[in-house]
């Protein structure tokens, strides 16, 4: 959808960005004690997103990899946030909850409508496009770099997140006060430009 947008608009709208004080991990009902490691065979921390990954390319969710949590973690849960959308809140690209509680790993491609292919039980929510699934990155041209920040979250009880496929509110507002640690992995992506455009976090002088 953004990718359609022309280059001079997404100029026009780089000082738009919902920031990174905006994603929930900072959140202090979300803040971890501790910290487990996420990490990617595909891309490194702060690393551009192959292209297969986003809207530009096939658009699956890419790999992920994960350490053991801390002692009495219940589940973990993933969510998957655009910290530079020219919204107020971040995109949300992906949720994902009840992965099993240890060292594990997600395929490419996993994280897919009526979580087909997640692992034991995963279960998959609503994205910012009111999808099932992964959202592919598909930042607008002329709007500079964006950081697609994903967010594994250690809880210390199998937490209930109302509704058949709910959103970022409901997973957000469930495991409030239940986080044990979290894993942090940043990918970035842009279109035609290679540095941000404009501050973060702050809206452009008319």
């Amino acid at each position: 959808m953004l990718e359609h947008l022309p280059a001079w608009l997404g100029k026009a709208m780089s000082g738009w960005r919902a920031g990174v004080e905006s994603i929930a991990v900072v959140r202090p009902e979300l803040a971890p004690p501790a910290a487990l490691s996420l990490s990617s065979p595909a891309f490194a921390d702060m690393g551009r997103l192959p292209e297969r990954f986003t809207a530009d390319g096939e658009g699956v969710s890419p790999p992920l990899i994960w350490g053991d949590p801390p002692s009495g973690t219940a589940m973990l849960a993933l969510l998957v946030e655009d910290a530079d959308a020219p919204t107020p809140q971040p995109l949300v690209h992906a949720i994902l909850w009840k992965l099993p509680p240890h060292a594990g790993d997600l395929p490419e491609g996993a994280i897919a409508a009526d979580g087909a292919g997640t692992p034991e039980g995963g279960d998959v929510g609503r994205n910012s496009y009111l999808g099932e699934g992964w959202l592919p990155p598909d930042p607008p041209r002329g709007h500079g770099e964006h950081r697609y920040v994903f967010q594994l979250f250690a809880l210390d009880s199998l937490v209930e997140i109302g509704g058949a496929t709910p959103g970022r509110g409901a997973l957000v507002e469930a495991m409030a006060g239940h986080v044990l640690a979290a894993g942090v992995l940043t990918g970035t992506y842009s279109r035609e430009e290679e540095a941000p455009v404009g501050p973060v976090g702050a809206v452009a002088p008319a």
